[in-house]
């Protein structure tokens, strides 16, 4: 997106990511599948992106349908089993922690617009939550999970798409 190779995480930038980039809902897995299960029915959204291993099993688990998946088999950086992807049409990159390269953008773009696909990550699909929302079309929801708290909902919008490209903006550029 931005024309370089590898988008580093600084310091100060790690710190106000700790922060939710939308709404948190807070509890245990099932009191956040049912909200989030209401604001599906509720909102319709355009696509609905899963980020992360333990909020997409859960989520999956509870009947809501998401279009995309974005995992990396890891959960609080511990190995789990391998997430199912049967019926999905599967991607896979490379992405170092704490980091965003070039091919993430480009193979996001793609799975967002093919639908019902899985994106396994070697590495860590923490930071491509930031891709997800900006390659989202409008009205798409994203999902991550807040540890130990619960779930965040990020409806993207335009305005939504500008703030989380300048969040980008603050990470180093690597070539």
């Amino acid at each position: 997106m931005l024309g370089v190779k590898t988008l580093l995480l600084t310091g100060d930038l790690r710190q106000r990511l700790k922060n939710p980039l939308g709404e948190l809902i807070r509890g245990t897995p099932s009191v956040c599948n049912r909200s989030l299960m209401s604001v599906v029915q509720r909102e319709s959204p355009t696509k609905v992106v899963l980020v992360g291993d333990r909020v997409s099993r859960n989520v999956i688990q509870s009947g809501v349908h998401a279009d995309v998946v974005i995992v990396d088999n890891k959960e609080m950086r511990r190995d789990v089993k391998p997430f199912p992807f049967d019926e999905r049409k599967l991607f896979r990159l490379a992405n170092a922690q704490g980091s965003i390269n070039s091919a993430s953008w480009e193979i996001i773009h793609e799975a967002i617009g093919t639908s019902n696909s899985i994106v396994v990550v070697e590495g860590e699909e923490d930071l491509l939550a930031l891709v997800a929302i900006v390659e989202s079309p409008v009205g798409s929801l994203i999902v991550y999970g807040q540890p130990n708290e619960g779930i965040v909902l990020v409806r993207v919008s335009d305005q939504k798409k500008q703030e989380i490209t300048q969040l980008i903006k603050l990470m180093d550029e690597s070539t």
